[in-house]
């Protein structure tokens, strides 16, 4: 059984999402330690969602209380969170609802900016992280190779994915009523990772030309290399921010790198000859955790835009490509299902197969033992078991497509004695 326990920005607080970031990367490793009965898990951390996606290997409601406690529980030993704390900021979806799930959250359909693209590649590392912590089990591969092919066919077919809205470009498109001419802007860009190339694309895009990169880690140079922009060492850091209108932050760092001292220090180089009150700055924090100090938007002639305050601003996608993407999502999710159910009764109309061949290899040797020279009677006998098989073969890939299987499953036990361990039950359940 699969399941997920998810917590988002249409869930949480942006203050508890913020914490939950900070997850490590090897709590999936102990969500699998927590239980048991828990197959693999795969955990998914980034700016606006939290979730965990587990398989466990118990057909029972019971299951689904221990998945989610052991998500709870690795989620206090890894960041200190207490369930407590978590308490109405989650949702639990079991069964055939995880898939769907997992597609629209892969298809951007659950992000702050609906069709936003960032989120395929976090899942898509949400995978390759789980592979290489051995947290990954077979059903969880396919769910998520399955959200990737949905991902891909709601960018190719559907304009949500054409749209290519992002929340670097949603961002600036909310600074644009404070920007007059882009080309004088005097930009710093504070992080070299996946997201500071796409804002600088972004900003040259709108015309920007005068931007520089600083670099917390230390990768400003190699950055401003390769994408024809200056680099801002440390012991500039203060001075050029100071100077700056326009500054965005997006790297990953756990705690602020943008500060009120770094803008407004009362003595020193950081304001010498340049105070911030001589020129109005816009900043905008697009780091989960805050790369930038809540405090800097109380400076005279700062404004700060923060993942929050873009969130409020994000606005609805036309309703026909949001209703276009969200039915290829929901007939990827209803394959996905058909194909797991057909594949969760194959043990046993293996089995059944078994049971019959064996069966019917039995009849033919008495058969031959009798005098069964010219193979008649072989030949009627394999056809009579091929009849069969064929109608009990067919109602099993039914029972498993309506979720049934371990019915299936039962009535060999029953009848033929065949025990065989009851697929998972594809029920679905909300908390």
């Amino acid at each position: 059984m699969l399941l997920v326990v998810t917590a988002s920005h249409k869930t949480a607080s942006f203050e508890l999402l913020e914490r939950l970031s900070r997850t490590p990367e090897d709590v999936a490793s102990t969500v699998v330690d927590m239980a048991s009965c828990v197959q693999g898990a795969v955990v998914l951390a980034t700016c606006n969602r939290f979730e965990a996606y587990v398989e466990m290997d118990e057909p029972v409601t019971a299951a689904g209380a221990i998945g989610v406690e052991a998500v709870l529980e690795a989620v206090e030993s890894s960041t200190g969170i207490r369930a407590e704390e978590l308490e109405g900021a989650y949702e639990v979806h079991a069964g055939r609802r995880v898939a769907e799930h997992l597609f629209s959250v892969a298809s951007g359909l659950e992000s702050v900016v609906s069709g936003e693209g960032e989120i395929a590649g976090q899942v898509r590392r949400a995978l390759k992280s789980a592979r290489k912590e051995g947290t990954t089990s077979p059903e969880l591969e396919r769910l998520f190779q399955r959200a990737s092919q949905a991902q891909r066919k709601v960018k190719n077919v559907t304009a949500l994915g054409r749209a290519g809205r992002s929340l670097v470009r949603l961002a600036l498109e909310l600074a644009d009523s404070r920007v007059v001419d882009w080309s004088t802007e005097r930009v710093l860009l504070v992080g070299t990772g996946a997201y500071a190339a796409v804002t600088l694309a972004t900003l040259r895009e709108r015309g920007a030309v005068n931007i520089s990169v600083y670099s917390p880690s230390g990768r400003a140079e190699k950055f401003a290399a390769k994408h024809g922009i200056r680099p801002v060492a440390e012991a500039d850091y203060a001075r050029v921010a100071s100077r700056s209108s326009l500054l965005i932050t997006c790297t990953t760092a756990t705690a602020p790198v943008l500060t009120p001292e770094h803008l407004h220090a009362p003595t020193g180089i950081a304001v010498e000859g340049c105070p911030v009150a001589s020129h109005s700055q816009l900043v905008v924090d697009l780091g989960m955790p805050r790369n930038v100090d809540p405090a800097v938007a109380t400076l005279e002639g700062v404004a700060l835009l923060d993942l929050e305050t873009i969130s409020l601003h994000a606005p609805l996608e036309e309703l026909q490509a949001t209703d276009a993407a969200r039915s290829v999502v929901r007939e990827a999710a209803e394959t996905f299902h058909v194909v797991g159910s057909r594949q969760s009764v194959t043990p046993s109309v293996v089995a059944l197969r078994s049971h019959m061949f064996g069966l019917l290899e039995a009849e033919i040797s008495r058969a031959r033992a009798r005098g069964d020279e010219d193979g008649r009677v072989e030949q009627a006998l394999r056809h009579l078991t091929g009849v069969l098989l064929h109608t009990p073969t067919t109602r099993a890939h039914e029972l498993a497509a309506t979720g049934r299987a371990d019915e299936f499953a039962a009535a060999l036990s029953t009848l033929y004695g065949i025990d065989q361990v009851a697929p998972a039950a594809d029920d679905a359940a909300t908390a």
